[in-house]
């Protein structure tokens, strides 16, 4: 069976309000969103993602 694509929705109405936020509200969100994603992801892409950013790869 195949499988279906992730997808993610938002209304009209959730993206205006989104858009109302303040600019550093939505920086923590990204932040927290970053640091999640960071201590979730295994040992082995945290290696390949730490060398890309200091320029190793």
């Amino acid at each position: 069976m195949k499988a279906k694509p992730l997808l993610y929705y938002r209304t009209k109405e959730e993206i205006e309000a989104y858009r109302k936020k303040p600019a550093i509200e939505k920086l923590r969100w990204l932040e927290a969103q970053m640091e999640f994603f960071y201590k979730a992801m295994p040992k082995k892409a945290k290696e390949i993602r730490d060398k890309l950013k200091r320029g190793e790869l």
